[in-house]
């Protein structure tokens, strides 16, 4: 395991990639997680709306739509272009303390992230607001769950791995999939009205887990102690935790899992940043973490869910600049029908074997 303390490192080849590889959105579908009716009835008849005001502070440096009264939880999927698809793909479950979604800050903007080194994003409208959290109320979980079910049962059509589909969460968000990462496997809803829309032969694990500043996680109000919910498992994939250290609300939730983490032995980085705050999301104009989503790229090469880079080549004008120059990946082939293996991103077992040479 590995912890970094107040870092930042961005080379001018790294940045430069970041910038260059923003992508225009390509939504290609938008599926209902329950078609016939959620598990639970609706705790509001008010319509879905976006509560954001002027006051509301700006999360990746821009106003965000912060949605709430999502009484019809959705599965939005944003594709990558440009024919770089690895096959790799991950759940977004924007925070919002269980009341609202920051739906563009931590949501879409995630999505232009994951799209630009050839991710699938598949973002998550979870039911808001919500009394309690799990146990005491598992719809979040219920979400959570069939949105990972509907990813894998659709991998063929949406050209993706079922051996490399993650989550990635902020906030709410990350305790959200923290729980996914820790519960997939919780038969709550098979005894609700949704239970027709279930297919338990589907796995509900996740292959790795991103966590961006996650709350309520520990126990109050102390918050040194994990709440034993979020205990890690045999389900609870390789983890990658960011965090600044001045939220300090939330910073010992962070501090506190990754511990846990590593007595039980999960593969896990930690980033901690000197400033940021709350809700910084995905790239906090001129704070320590702006360009965090690198790191996180390089981690996710780094446990084989992403290829590697290909190695600097001389070529005909001298050495490369380690730059990617050679033809964009193709979409891979649908993936057989071979379950993931639990908990862990593994080469071996993935059905098609991205080239070495995409990124």
């Amino acid at each position: 395991m590995k912890i970094f303390l107040r870092a930042h490192v961005c080379s001018f080849v790294a940045c430069s990639l970041a910038a260059l590889s923003s992508v225009a959105l390509a939504q290609q579908v938008v599926l209902p997680l329950w078609p016939h009716a959620t598990p639970e009835p609706a705790q509001t008849t008010e319509p879905e709306r976006d509560v954001t005001t002027d006051k509301d502070s700006f999360i990746s440096g821009h106003r965000t739509a912060r949605l709430t009264n999502v009484t019809k939880p959705t599965l939005s999927v944003y594709p990558p272009t440009g024919g770089k698809n690895t096959g790799a793909a991950a759940l977004v479950f924007p925070g919002g303390g269980y009341v609202r979604l920051a739906w563009d800050g931590e949501g879409t903007d995630t999505c232009e992230w994951l799209n630009s080194v050839g991710m699938t994003c598949l973002l998550v409208k979870y039911r808001v607001p919500e009394k309690g959290r799990y146990p005491d109320n598992p719809a979040d979980l219920e979400d959570a769950q069939q949105a990972m079910r509907l990813a894998r049962a659709h991998a063929s059509e949406w050209h993706i791995d079922p051996a490399h589909i993650g989550v990635v969460g902020f906030s709410a968000g990350a305790n959200l999939a923290v729980l996914l990462s820790t519960h997939p496997d919780d038969q709550h809803v098979e005894s609700t009205p949704a239970s027709a829309d279930i297919d338990t032969k589907v796995d509900a694990r996740a292959n790795f887990a991103i966590v961006a500043y996650p709350a309520y996680l520990t126990i109050e109000p102390e918050q040194t102690t994990l709440d034993p919910a979020y205990t890690p498992n045999r389900f609870t994939p390789p983890t990658f935790l960011i965090q600044a250290e001045n939220d300090h609300t939330h910073i010992k939730n962070s501090l506190v899992y990754y511990r846990a983490l590593m007595d039980a032995n999960v593969p896990a980085d930690m980033h901690l940043f000197s400033a940021g705050g709350h809700g910084f999301g995905i790239h906090p104009v001129g704070m320590p973490e702006e360009h965090w989503t690198i790191l996180a790229t390089i981690w996710l090469r780094s446990i084989g869910v992403l290829p590697p880079l290909a190695p600097p080549h001389h070529g005909p004008s001298g050495p490369s600049t380690g730059v990617p120059t050679s033809t964009p990946c193709p979409n891979p082939p649908p993936p057989a029908s071979q379950p993931p293996q639990p908990g862990r991103p593994d080469n071996k077992t993935t059905s098609t074997q991205p080239d070495p040479n995409c990124w």
